[in-house]
């Protein structure tokens, strides 16, 4: 074969290795594109997932409250004095005045059981105990009066569930004798404890009696009560309605013209009135009053359909007035009944057109507003599990199945101040459970915000001057060979896991600041003031000396000097503690600025999470600022610019967009920090600036509370929320983070 035909071949054989190459990296830059496309789609689309799933945990908490199509059967016979039901929503129970108790079925109003309470006399007065005791009493005409509880067994004979009404005597079926004077008791209260029980009654003559009992038991066995009876100050005006709170501290005398009449009974032995106070206006009349569970705040119900909360207030001076902490959008008619729920702060109310509303006091949300019946009712009783409700009007019975799963949640209950029982002023607090039944939650997400704001605030603070002056002198000033180790040093930074970060922080750096806090803060200026004099005095050394420091290595001379920096300001600390602070700086904080110090705080948190975050915003400002076209720099030097004249004008500017979008990312890395504020916060919900108080942040907060909460429950559901809220956060910092990027591009794309 001649030698053309074999270079011939040679040719058509490159060729087609050629054509082939090219056609794999066709293929491969086809695969790589779609490959980069879908990883592209997919995490768009794990993101909208994870939002769309937020949304769906979250909504339930926003829906309206709804009823069931009830039922009205006829009621048992007999002056309703007190309605109630048991937990399973089977057995109702109505009591009437002349001292008899109906035991029905729900389902269809036959009766079960009709038990006589056993009155020594005629019955002259009524008066229960917290909804939730089953606990209710006659007063009767000779000034006794006898103390009754339901409640309801259940057995499983056959497997099948039967529930049986008891009637009980928890003081004895022997009567308490409320006045000693034998006048007939008008109207009554009670409540009764493990060990101790109250009773107050009105007097057919006006005057206002109050009987303790104290169990007393003997080392034998057996015992009884203990009883002393005495006689308040009289109350103002015709008393019309009588409550006592659950703790057997508080008594309310009310009138029917709106006078609250308050009686502090917490020492048996001095009982005395504390005030007297107006609750509606002139021309307006009480017609309904009952407690809310927990017998801290009043239910106080108007003629005109109003309907207001009252509850004690202290003072500076440790004195408790009586105060309208909110009212409740009113009923078309006068309010005839209410009805709290047995384990949270909702209430049910009724009115004499038949119209029922169901409300939550510290969302002060009305939930609903429906017309139930064609009169108007008279009684209203509520399931324990507040998921069902019994009204008697003249139509009858009506019961009626209720959906109201999350009616603590409201715009003010969130965000907003709200006046809790028991503090002095409304707050933002978040308080998600206690082992008390009576607790009211506290819902808000605003100290969550505000703690999460506060954290990313002093992270950025110490994080964005180092990272971007870093930025700038490892990019423009510092010698490549120098630059090659101190660029991936700081990146791997960012591999430190922030748990390690945390625990660094909670346990060592939180401490060490406590001790030598005068250090600490005198290290943090003095670094900056130490770095910018060794500059100055840079410059009146010798010139042989100094051209023997390459170009670009000058920074490593300053490590010597931060070193010695942070030495002495720790060596300086207690010296300087104990002359200017009196050898305790914390004690001094407080007592001449008025500053607490607590252990884990802002200060800890904003340099543990400021070192976990420079890392992030180094990098990229880093990569932008390098990435500047050397023709730029070049040019600006040649036409006669200084370095840093080149730098603030030319390179800062044309890097600004990259700068920008680090200094965001890291913003976003710091709200949605997780360990390290959970480790170094101390994890309390407060809303205070001080860089010495500590603070609870949404992510921090969803680490701690969601292993306890109960799934679906309103607790689970805001955590979510709250997670939803860092989400839109995360979101709206990136978007704007993008949006300021491309304007600043494209306003500096012409340099």
């Amino acid at each position: 074969m001649s030698t053309d035909t074999k270079e011939h071949d040679a040719r058509l054989e490159r060729a087609f290795a050629n054509q082939a190459r090219k056609r794999w990296r066709r293929i491969k830059d086809l695969l790589a594109r779609n490959a980069i496309g879908f990883g592209g789609v997919a995490v768009i689309l794990a993101i909208v997932l994870i939002f769309f799933y937020l949304l769906l945990i979250v909504f339930p908490l926003f829906q309206p409250a709804k009823l069931e199509s009830g039922r009205t059967f006829t009621a048992p016979a007999g002056t309703p004095l007190l309605l109630a039901m048991e937990e399973q929503r089977e057995v109702g129970m109505l009591a009437t005045a002349g001292g008899e108790v109906e035991f029905f079925r729900i389902r269809d109003g036959s009766p079960i059981a009709r038990i006589a309470v056993e009155l020594p006399a005629t019955p002259t007065g009524f008066g229960a105990g917290e909804d939730r005791t089953g606990i209710f009493g006659y007063g009767l005409a000779n000034g006794q009066a006898i103390v009754v509880r339901h409640r309801y067994q259940v057995t499983f004979p056959n497997d099948k569930r039967l529930i049986s009404p008891v009637l009980e005597y928890p003081l004895g079926e022997e009567p308490v004798e409320v006045d000693p004077q034998s006048d007939a008791l008008r109207l009554l209260t009670l409540q009764v404890a493990e060990d101790t029980a109250a009773i107050a009654a009105i007097t057919d003559d006006g005057r206002l009696v109050l009987a303790n009992l104290e169990k007393q038991e003997s080392l034998l066995g057996g015992g009884g009560w203990n009883l002393s009876s005495r006689e308040l100050l009289p109350p103002q005006g015709d008393i019309a309605f009588l409550l006592m709170d659950k703790d057997q501290r508080e008594l309310y005398a009310v009138t029917r013209d709106g006078h609250i009449n308050y009686y502090d009974i917490s020492n048996p032995a001095d009982p005395k009135r504390v005030e007297t106070v107006r609750a509606l206006p002139e021309g307006s009349e009480i017609s309904a009053l009952h407690f809310l569970t927990g017998g801290i705040s009043l239910l106080v119900g108007g003629t005109d359909g109003s309907i207001a909360q009252w509850f004690p207030v202290r003072d500076d001076n440790n004195e408790y007035s009586l105060k309208r902490v909110r009212g409740f959008d009113p009923l078309p008619g006068a309010v005839q009944a209410f009805a709290p729920e047995y384990n949270r702060k909702g209430f049910l109310a009724a009115d004499d057109q038949g119209n029922l509303g169901i409300y939550h006091s510290t969302a002060g949300r009305t939930v609903l507003v429906r017309k139930v019946a064609n009169s108007g009712i008279s009684q209203l009783g509520v399931a324990p599990r507040a998921d069902a409700y019994l009204a008697l009007s003249a139509d009858g019975l009506r019961f009626q199945r209720i959906h109201n799963e999350h009616p603590e949640i409201s715009w003010s209950s969130l965000w907003g101040k709200v006046w809790y029982e028991s503090h002095a002023e409304p707050e933002y607090l978040w308080q998600s459970s206690s082992a008390d039944n009576d607790f009211e939650p506290k819902f808000s997400l605003t100290p969550l915000t505000f703690g999460t704001l506060k954290a990313a605030f002093f992270a950025m603070l110490f994080a964005v001057p180092l990272a971007i002056m870093g930025a700038i002198y490892t990019a423009y000033f510092m010698a490549p060979p120098m630059r090659q180790v101190v660029k991936p040093v700081i990146e791997i930074m960012e591999a430190l896991p922030t748990v390690i970060l945390g625990f660094l922080a909670g346990l060592w750096l939180a401490p060490f600041a406590e001790v030598y806090l005068p250090g600490v803060v005198m290290l943090l200026l003095a670094l900056p003031l130490g770095v910018l004099v060794a500059a100055w005095l840079w410059r009146f050394l010798p010139g042989s000396l100094r051209r023997h420091i390459p170009d670009g290595w000058q920074a490593a001379l300053l490590i010597p000097v931060l070193c010695l920096i942070g030495w002495g300001a720790i060596a300086l600390s207690q010296p300087v503690e104990l002359w200017f602070f009196g050898g305790d700086i914390r004690k001094w904080l407080t007592a001449e600025m008025g500053i607490s110090y607590d252990q884990r705080n802002a200060l800890v948190v904003g340099l543990a999470m400021g070192f976990a975050v420079i890392p992030t915003i180094f990098s990229i400002a880093e990569d932008a600022i390098f990435g500047v076209p050397s023709h730029l720099t070049q040019g600006s030097l040649a036409l006669g610019a200084t370095p840093w004249q080149t730098l603030a004008r030319v390179v800062i500017l044309t890097a600004s967009p990259g700068i920008f979008s680090a200094v965001m990312i890291g913003l976003g890395r710091a709200v949605g920090e997780t360990m390290i504020v959970l480790m170094a916060t101390g994890n309390t919900p407060v809303m205070d600036f001080s860089i010495f108080q500590g603070m609870r942040t949404l992510s921090a907060n969803i680490a701690v509370e969601m292993p306890e909460s109960e799934v679906a429950s309103t607790h689970y559901r805001i955590l979510f929320l709250a997670g939803l809220v860092l989400f839109m956060a995360t979101f709206v910092f990136n978007t704007l983070a993008e949006v300021v990027r491309q304007r600043l591009r494209v306003k500096y794309s012409s340099l």
